[in-house]
């Protein structure tokens, strides 16, 4: 049982840390509708800090399980006092110019403390009661758990503190907040107003990609810089870019990709390059593009972002730009050619589709692993080679000794 409740909470914590992650991703998206001029934080000074000019605004989020109730003497509701109560009584914050949210996806009793600290526009603010309430349940709680926080609260009423009326006056309660699925749904439909419905959750994906590891960055930096509104409209513009319709994204887990040469050795392509004598770094430089290519080019038909045929046509081009060329090397070779002849023209097509060959599958793309990658994937299938004899020459290879 022990265990189980250890992977119940462990499981709790994980969710709580992704619903903050996707809170302030979609934060971030909405500022950026508003403009530049602000930052978010995760894990800084609360679990959100947010800067917009010059109000700062501290969230603590909690998503908790269906059914629960933020009441008087709710461990979520004291624990987030006491953290704001010993911040404001250090002088971390200062109230005059700090809002702070408790954003919770539990339900608010009627007439409980979080009821009446909710926003002005929900008519049911009323600090005086939400004090007197929060003050009597502090008198009847004997709860140890609380003790620290009812004694930060306390102290906040000390000589020269600035008083519990003056916090309050900060502090906005969120109640029935949405869930960590309700929150991506909302980013996938303003994902939809920028690429449209079909890209939405492709394009969210990569945005999330990127913002996660921002933020792990920004958390295990000491005093690592929040992600400003110029850097996400930079982020968010260029991803924005990559989805238009001349173009698509390339993943830099897929452009890092940086594979060991041994483990292709058995491939076609990798055959056709030691045909010619290809030095061993340039075969390495080949192995790369064609995981990369590879790699990217499966990831766009998995998501459906491929047009239907567009591989097809892409390859058509490629071959028919391979194929002038090879033409005119075994017409200038003649039927008489040397070996050396042969390897020598040989590398001339070779070094073409190494260093010219830049047809695209889209014009707005200009990564040359896609092109070049895409070669070797049809060298692989013998659809393209660069010696003259290539295919007698490779299948000879695949024939069995006997056979020859």
């Amino acid at each position: 049982m022990a265990a189980k409740d250890d992977q119940f909470e462990a499981s709790a914590s994980a969710l709580g840390y992704l619903y903050q992650f996707a809170k302030a991703l979609q934060f971030c998206i909405e500022q950026w509708v508003g403009g530049l001029e602000w930052s978010v934080a995760v894990e800084a000074a609360d679990d959100i800090e947010k800067h917009a000019g010059s109000v700062r605004e501290l969230l603590q989020l909690k998503q908790r399980a269906d059914g629960t109730r933020l009441t008087d003497s709710a461990p979520d509701l004291w624990k987030t006092l006491r953290i704001w109560c010993e911040a404001a009584t250090a002088g971390r914050i200062d109230l005059a110019e700090t809002n702070l949210f408790l954003m919770t996806t539990a339900e608010l009793p009627p007439d409980s403390a979080g009821y009446h600290l909710q926003p002005k526009a929900s008519g049911h603010r009323d600090e005086g009661k939400a004090l007197t309430l929060l003050r009597a349940a502090r008198e009847a709680s004997s709860s140890d758990k609380l003790q620290k926080a009812f004694a930060a609260f306390d102290g906040l009423e000390a000589d020269g503190a600035v008083g519990h009326s003056a916090l309050l006056a900060r502090i906005d309660v969120i109640g029935d907040a949405p869930r960590i699925d309700e929150v991506r749904e909302t980013m996938l439909g303003h994902a939809a107003l920028v690429v449209g419905h079909d890209l939405a959750k492709s394009f969210l994906t990569r945005l999330e990609g990127w913002f996660y590891d921002r933020v792990i960055e920004q958390m295990r930096t000491p005093g690592g810089a929040p992600i400003t509104g110029e850097e996400f409209d930079q982020i968010f513009s260029d991803l924005r870019h990559q989805f238009g319709p001349n173009n698509l994204p390339i993943d830099p887990d897929i452009a890092d990709l940086n594979p060991e040469p041994a483990e292709s050795a058995d491939k076609m392509f990798v055959r056709q390059l030691d045909l010619i004598g290809v030095g061993s770094e340039r075969i390495r430089l080949a192995v790369r593009d064609y995981v990369r290519a590879f790699n990217q080019r499966s990831r766009w038909s998995e998501e459906k972002l491929l047009r239907v045929g567009e591989l097809g046509r892409y390859e058509r081009r490629l071959v028919e730009e391979w194929q002038a060329r090879f033409a005119d090397m075994r017409e200038d070779l003649g039927d008489d050619a040397t070996e050396e002849e042969m390897k020598r023209e040989a590398k001339l097509i070779y070094r073409w589709v190494d260093r010219e060959a830049r047809a695209q599958i889209r014009t707005g793309l200009e990564e040359v692993f896609i092109p070049k990658g895409s070669y070797h994937m049809l060298a692989d299938e013998l659809r393209v080679g660069w010696h003259p004899d290539f295919t007698a020459r490779l299948m000879a290879l695949l024939e069995p000794t006997g056979a020859r």
